[in-house]
């Protein structure tokens, strides 16, 4: 359900530290909104929307680049 820093490095080929800048970021955002957060995690539905306006978005491109298209 929430992503750590390592798996945001790693998903956006950054630095942890700017992982962590990015998770700060995004649970200011959904506090905001009135939801609850964990410090150094974020909810991984909110990060895939965030940033690739859905999971389905990113496994669909994953799909293209391994099928040469």
């Amino acid at each position: 359900m929430f992503m750590r820093a390592d798996e945001v490095a790693e998903v956006l080929d950054v630095s942890k530290p700017y992982a962590y800048k990015l998770i700060r970021q995004m649970n200011r955002e959904l506090l905001e909104k009135g939801c609850v957060v964990i410090a150094g995690r974020v909810d991984r539905k909110y990060f895939y929307n965030s940033f690739y306006g859905s999971k389905n978005a990113q496994e669909e491109r994953k799909e293209r680049e391994h099928a040469g298209i």
